[in-house]
């Protein structure tokens, strides 16, 4: 009988932007900044909606949820990202690999999902301005 090999490989390894570490700390500093003007702009956003009460209407409620997604969405990738470039590990198992594009993909189909319902929101304000207000009403959904 021939010996095979038995190892297994149970993670991956991450390719970085670059391997120069005299750069390392300009990306971190510039995907941190990213990142947190995307948290605190859709913050904003959300704080806003919620606060008027002029602008609970359904594009805003959209608006809002569209901001919330947007947060979800980049939280599912940039801390990671921003983990193995300050630790210099650049490994991710295949287990949290697989969760993280499974998140991506989830945030990315309810994105498109409510920018497509933004768009018919859209569509029924201006081709049918008199009956906005009964086809966006909430009680008037009925199941």
């Amino acid at each position: 009988m021939e010996p095979t090999n038995q190892s297994t490989v149970s993670e991956f390894l991450l390719l970085g932007l670059t391997d120069d570490p005299a750069l390392q700390p300009l990306i971190f500093s510039l995907f941190l900044s990213m990142y947190l003007v995307t948290v605190l702009g859709n913050l904003l956003i959300i704080l806003a909606v919620s606060s008027d009460s002029h602008l609970h209407t359904p594009m805003y409620f959209f608006l809002c949820s569209l901001s919330c997604n947007d947060i979800c969405l980049s939280t599912c990738i940039i801390p990671k990202m921003l983990l193995s470039i300050q630790t210099q590990d650049q490994r991710i198992t295949y287990a949290a690999c697989l969760t993280q594009v499974c998140f991506v993909i989830v945030f990315a189909l309810l994105e498109n999902f409510f920018l497509g319902v933004m768009s018919y929101d859209r569509y029924v304000a201006i081709c049918h301005p008199l009956s906005y207000r009964v086809i966006m009403n909430p009680a008037s959904v009925s199941f």
